[in-house]
C-alpha cells in the first residue's frame, strides 16, 4: 500500500459514530482551500461504498458515512483507511474547476452602507475600494451560514476590515460584504455582521431551480461595477 505523499499534512478524526474530518490546518488561504476540494474530489472519485456524503469547509472535510454499509468490527477505522489509500496522487496534478461567473454589484452608497467606513478604515477612497474589489478573482471556499452563502477569499488585505462587533438584525438580499479577507453575498435577507459595501442583482439561491445555488465551492468569482439604474432595470431585457 502506497503511503499519502500527503500523511504529514493532514489528519483524520471521528466525529461522532457517522462522520470523520479531515483537518489539513487551522489557516484560511487559497492554497490550503484548493488542497481540500483536491481531497473531495479524490474520495468523491474513489466511490467508497459506506460513504454517503462528502462536505468541504475552509480547511477541513467532513465525510459522512453509513457504518452499517461497512464489513468489519471497526468502522472508522476501516474507512479512514480507504480515505487515507484515496489520498496517494499528486495533489499539484489536479485540476480544479476553473468556471469563472462574473457578478455585477452597484457599489452606491445606497446599497453599500459600509463603503466609506471600509474606505476609511484602510485610508483610501471609496473609488480605490471599489476598483480592488473588482481587481480579484476570488475562489469560492464553501457555501454555509445561510442558503448558498458564499465564503470567498481572499481581497486585497488593504480593503480587509473586521466585521461589526455588533451584527445588523436584517442585511437585504444581495448585500456584498467583507469580512476580514472574505468577501461574500447575502443570497437571502438575514442577520449578519459583514461589513455591507454593495449589492446585487443577481439571485444566488433558488429552491425552485433543479441547482439552487448559483456558485458551488472551487468556482472563482469576479465582481464588476454596475450604475443604480442598471441595478434596478436589471434583467428586465
Amino acid at each position: 500500500m502506497r503511503r499519502s505523499i500527503l500523511a504529514s499534512f493532514y489528519y483524520i478524526a471521528p466525529l461522532g459514530d457517522q462522520a470523520m474530518i479531515v483537518s489539513f490546518t487551522n489557516e484560511i488561504s487559497n492554497e490550503i482551500n484548493r488542497l481540500v476540494h483536491w481531497a473531495a474530489e479524490q474520495i468523491i472519485d474513489a466511490q467508497i461504498p459506506a460513504i454517503t456524503e462528502v462536505v468541504p469547509a475552509f480547511c477541513t472535510l467532513t465525510i459522512h458515512y453509513n457504518p452499517l454499509k461497512v464489513d468489519g468490527e471497526y468502522p472508522f477505522e476501516i474507512v479512514r483507511t480507504k480515505v487515507s489509500d484515496a489520498l496517494t496522487d499528486d495533489p499539484s496534478q489536479l485540476q480544479l474547476n476553473k468556471e469563472l461567473i462574473k457578478i455585477p454589484v452597484c457599489y452606491d452608497l445606497k446599497w453599500g452602507k459600509d463603503l466609506e467606513e471600509v474606505a476609511k478604515y484602510n485610508n483610501l477612497s471609496v473609488d480605490e475600494v471599489v476598483k480592488r474589489h473588482c481587481q480579484k478573482k476570488y475562489l469560492v471556499y464553501f457555501l454555509g451560514f445561510t442558503p448558498g452563502f458564499p465564503f470567498m477569499g481572499e481581497v486585497d488585505p488593504k480593503i480587509a476590515m473586521p466585521r461589526k462587533n455588533t451584527p445588523r438584525t436584517s442585511i437585504p438580499k444581495g448585500s456584498v460584504g467583507i469580512a476580514g479577507i472574505q468577501t461574500g453575498i447575502y443570497p437571502v435577507s438575514s442577520p449578519g455582521g459583514w461589513q455591507i459595501i454593495g449589492r446585487t442583482p443577481v439571485d444566488l439561491f433558488n429552491p425552485n431551480n433543479e441547482t439552487p445555488a448559483l456558485l458551488k465551492p472551487g468556482y472563482q468569482v469576479q465582481f464588476f461595477p454596475i450604475s443604480e439604474n442598471e441595478f434596478i432595470n436589471w434583467g428586465e431585457d
